[in-house]
């Protein structure tokens, strides 16, 4: 059978078009930082550390001064082996791998969501954003569980030669203040993590509508009209899926 693409018109529709948008954030996210800290200690009492660090092995801010501060605990930058990254990995660094491939991570689901988008029937169309919702959520997920994995053994495998001894084994949140020794740190997720969760969410609103053919027009004219602004056409339109348009 031939492959026919879709009419243009075809991608006014939100269970098209939004997994084309998402696709777009998936890969714009990977410029952006996926996680931020926030660093206060006494041997730096006038400012407070700053650190960003990306979806690649990829660190920016004051991740100098922060290196220093980590080896007085034993705690250092992970290794992500198969990438050379902007930093040097100490040699008692714990090694991350799959922080090497986080790009193909992002990329994959962006190929994903377009792939869906092309779908050349609505049959395909609504298995297609199924699957791509539930496997996008999937990945997400487990890259955060594997995150705080390797943050909890990050924190438990410290340098037993580092020059403050005695430092309990500790696991670093995801999202909140932690202290250890005379170092306060603040963890939260930076504008790249909040530009994927954007694009799942997208994701999300396209699977929703998947027996629908609404489009932004409609959504616009349904908000209008329920705020009294004009007259609208009806937001949700009949499909030969669907002959009520419900």
């Amino acid at each position: 059978m031939d492959y026919e693409f879709p009419g243009r018109s075809a991608f006014a529709e939100l269970r098209r078009a939004l997994p084309v948008v998402a696709a777009v954030l998936f890969v714009a996210a990977l410029a952006l930082p996926m996680w931020e800290i926030s660093v206060d200690a006494v041997q730096y009492p006038t400012r407070t550390l700053q650190l960003q660090l990306y979806a690649y092995p990829h660190i920016t801010g004051d991740y100098v001064e922060m290196a220093r501060l980590n080896h007085y605990i034993g705690f250092y930058y992970p290794d992500p082996v198969y990438w050379q990254p902007n930093y040097e990995p100490h040699p008692n660094a714990i090694a991350v791998p799959e922080w090497s491939l986080g790009p193909l991570a992002f990329v994959a689901v962006s190929l994903c969501s377009l792939f869906v988008a092309l779908a050349p029937d609505v049959r395909r169309l609504k298995r297609g954003l199924l699957a791509q919702f539930a496997g996008t959520a999937l990945v997400f997920g487990v890259m955060l569980a594997d995150i705080q994995y390797r943050l909890y053994q990050a924190g438990h495998t410290l340098d037993p030669g580092a020059p403050v001894m005695g430092v309990d084994g500790f696991t670093p949140p995801i999202w909140g203040a932690y202290q250890i020794a005379n170092i306060t740190s603040r963890s939260r997720f930076g504008l790249g993590a909040y530009v994927a969760a954007l694009a799942v969410a997208l994701l999300a609103v396209a699977f929703y509508y998947r027996d629908r053919e609404t489009t932004f027009g409609d959504l616009w004219n349904g908000a209008t009209r329920r705020l009294g602004v004009g007259d609208s056409s009806r937001e949700d339109r009949p499909t030969a899926d669907d002959p009520t348009g419900r």
